[in-house]
């Protein structure tokens, strides 16, 4: 079959997806693979949100709910974005999604039209430029810089912006390098945005995942210009290590928030019923749970830049956010897809590859993993990187 929609033939396939599904098959073999490649945290969701789930199935919580979320996680939702972002965002501005990600989709399938462009900074999370291809966009990349640690210059951001740009999407802390954008830089962002008549999507889903005393910002709080062109994203996936659950939501303008709940009413309808009692559990008791998880991450995050202060060959910027490390690789003489296979063939260590980020001469590590795990990897990365060296 062939007369597939023209839609198909704009996604790229992932240049990642040999490496992951490579390391799934040798695990599977039962080799000793040490994964870095993982975008989730390792941590189980915490009993009291498994209870709250099962407690909705035994209840015959498992019907319809509106497409939308039910009000009672909205009116949840509502308060954390006050309580936690200082953003007032009523329920009726609210829409719970199968993840933030679906929110993003839904979110660009409501505002973009065929030709319009989306500013995305690089490095970037693989989904971005694809969505937009899928909803008829172009993509203006934006290139960022190491020694800025990889965070938008508003002078390269003002000069990319055209009569056809309508939307930045801006996420913080990032996925795949971990910067946290401040309230000044955020400000700046806002100014030019604001001036510009650009919406925003903020892309917050690992704010709770922060290091260094930081603080995050919504860019949407600064003001109330900036608030009427932002839509915030958030989830509760990461912070409460339940990706599997499937349970994202966005707050935003009135008239953006009713397009993207007239695309659910026609496509998903509403996410797991069993799941909104769940994310309920995390938003109302989940805090602490989140908090030792951060600490511990951030534990580890230092543990992982310790090893590679020894490892000639790759330098890195401290991720301030997320569970990720960005590391550059471009003293190797080798490309990232090359870089990762051969590590993975060699050291039996899985990490992404940064092409599908963006950028060539990085790969992304995750410290998503276990102390006994990461010490292994790092070893064994360690080994195998001033092997290569040598030769």
């Amino acid at each position: 079959m062939d007369n597939f929609a023209e839609r198909i033939s704009k996604i790229k396939p992932s240049p990642t997806l040999a490496v992951t599904s490579k390391a799934k098959k040798l695990k599977s073999e039962g080799k000793d693979v040490v994964n870095f490649a993982a975008g989730e945290p390792d941590f189980d969701t915490p009993d009291f949100i498994k209870e709250k789930a099962i407690e909705a199935i035994k209840s015959g919580f498992t019907k319809y709910t509106p497409s939308s979320g039910t009000l009672e996680l909205k009116r949840l939702i509502s308060q954390k974005f006050k309580t936690d972002n200082n953003l007032e965002y009523p329920d009726s501005q609210i829409v719970v999604s199968c993840g933030a990600k679906h929110s993003i989709f839904n979110i660009l399938l409501a505002l973009i039209n065929k030709g319009d462009e989306v500013v995305i900074p690089v490095p970037f999370w693989v989904s971005y430029p694809e969505m937009v291809n899928l909803c008829e966009g172009k993509v203006r990349f934006l290139q960022t810089k190491a020694e800025n640690d990889f965070k938008l210059n508003v002078r390269d951001l003002k000069n990319s912006i055209t009569a056809k740009t309508k939307l930045l999407i801006l996420n913080s802390p990032s996925n795949p390098c971990g910067s946290v954008y401040s309230a000044e830089e955020l400000k700046s962002v806002a100014e030019i945005c604001v001036s510009k008549n650009i919406l925003v999507l903020s892309d917050e889903i690992y704010e709770s995942l922060i290091y260094d005393g930081l603080k995050h910002i919504s860019i949407a709080a600064l003001n109330k210009d900036i608030y009427n062109l932002t839509v915030t994203v958030n989830g509760v996936s990461k912070a409460y290590s339940m990706t599997g659950w499937r349970i994202g939501y966005l707050g935003g303008p009135a008239g953006i928030v009713n397009a993207v709940s007239s695309i659910q009413d026609h496509s998903t309808s509403n996410p797991c019923s069993i799941s909104q009692r769940a994310a309920m559990a995390a938003l109302f008791a989940g805090s602490d749970f989140t908090k030792q998880m951060c600490a511990e991450f951030e534990k580890r995050r230092d543990y992982v830049l310790s090893r590679l202060d020894k490892i000639k060959n790759i330098s890195y910027v401290r991720p301030r956010g997320a569970f990720y490390i960005f590391c550059d690789i471009s003293k190797c003489g080798m490309g990232s897809l090359e870089f990762a296979t051969r590590l993975l063939d060699e050291a039996l260590v899985a990490v992404i590859p940064g092409i599908g980020f963006g950028s060539d001469n990085y790969v992304r590590i995750s410290f998503a993993a276990g102390l006994p795990q990461i010490e292994k990897g790092m070893d064994r990365i360690e080994e195998r990187v001033n092997k290569w060296a040598r030769r």
